[in-house]
């Protein structure tokens, strides 16, 4: 609500959806089939302690306290930091571990959730063990929670006929052979849709052309980096 802030959204009806709502649609599916997925947010029951908790678990807080804390007031330094502690793939205390094929009897089948709290309190008692399992839209699910806890507008983002080109070509590669026989040889991969973060700050590094909308990613990929 200060204009002054680096997360300061001008508009009173989008400050009331991204920051102060508790409940919001997730858009899954396909492209011919989208469904809209009821979730609880929760942001404000309780989950301020296990948030802070969680900048404290990250590997940037363990390697260097001091830098960590200091950056604390800027949102995408933050937005990296929680986007790294949503999952658990970099052995780092993360909230939820991912899964996409198998089974899921021994634990939480991620279509199964219907909420952040009840994943963010679990992950607390179960003295910061990732939660199992999460997909994509668990993962913004939560981000969203953490985000909007902190004072981070945030909102979810839904693409169809997603891809990810892993090797940065700009094309997504399939391989056969001269029969016509698919080669599974090609990193890159389509899914049928994919969800992810979007939360409201300025970028003074950038400009101020880039002001608003900040891509956030939570699903774990590949590491950031290499």
């Amino acid at each position: 609500w200060l204009a002054g802030d680096d997360v300061y959204i001008a508009n009173e009806n989008e400050r009331q959806e991204y920051v102060l709502n508790e409940n919001g649609i997730i858009f899954v599916g396909n492209a011919r089939y989208i469904e809209a997925r009821a979730w609880y947010y929760g942001q404000f029951q309780d989950l301020l302690n296990i948030c802070l908790t969680m900048l404290d678990l990250s590997l940037y807080y363990r390697q260097d306290p001091a830098m960590d804390v200091s950056r604390r007031g800027d949102p995408k330094y933050v937005g990296r930091v929680i986007s790294s502690m949503i999952n658990g793939n970099d052995n780092d205390n993360g909230v939820l571990l991912g899964k996409w094929q198998g089974s899921f009897h021994s634990h939480e089948n991620p279509s199964r959730w219907d909420g952040s709290v009840v994943i963010l309190k679990k992950w607390r008692q179960d003295n910061y063990r990732p939660v199992q399992y999460g997909q994509c839209w668990v993962f913004a699910g939560v981000m969203c929670t953490v985000l909007r806890c902190l004072g981070i507008p945030t909102r979810l983002v839904s693409n169809f006929n997603s891809a990810h080109d892993v090797d940065r070509n700009l094309s997504i590669d399939k391989y056969y052979d001269s029969s016509g026989r698919s080669l599974n040889i090609g990193k890159d991969s389509t899914w049928d849709y994919h969800v992810w973060n979007e939360s409201w700050f300025i970028r003074p590094d950038l400009g101020r052309s880039y002001n608003g909308w900040q891509v956030l990613d939570a699903t774990p990929q590949e590491q950031s980096k290499g």
